[in-house]
């Protein structure tokens, strides 16, 4: 089991772990660390046990309020999945039968009708409008 040295609040600790948990270890007495800094800070000198229990309730009511807004954001993500749930086996919303108006084939016949007969009568119009050519003799 190896033992790791952690300082916390100035003062130096031997402290053992499991194997490969050095990292962890580290990690926490960092947490603590600055916790019991905070305190020195505060306070002044104060007595090891004393810091490290305060610097332990520190830490202490900071991981109440994480675990509260943690059960909180469950709950919240609980009811959306449950909602999410209800809308996905909700029957599917009625089919609605939406109106296309469609232009009768009569009245297609007789729009063409009328643009080839506007067309004939453009053409009629161009024509009678150019000056006559006539040939005069040589």
């Amino acid at each position: 089991m190896p033992e790791v040295k952690i300082e916390i609040g100035g003062r130096v600790f031997d402290v053992a772990c499991q194997e490969g948990e050095e990292h962890y270890l580290h990690a926490a007495a960092k947490m603590l660390d600055e916790e019991a800094s905070v305190l020195s800070t505060q306070i002044g000198r104060i007595p090891e046990a004393r810091m490290l229990l305060m610097a332990g309730l520190m830490l202490a009511d900071k991981t109440a309020g994480f675990q509260d807004k943690l059960r909180e954001a469950e709950d919240r993500m609980a009811e959306k999945e449950a909602e999410l749930q209800q809308l996905r086996n909700a029957p599917a919303p009625e089919a609605q039968k939406i109106e296309v108006p469609v232009v009768p084939d009569s009245v297609t016949e007789a729009l063409a009708e009328i643009a080839a007969r506007a067309e004939a009568l453009a053409e009629q119009a161009e024509g009678q409008d150019q000056p006559a050519v006539v040939d005069s003799p040589t």
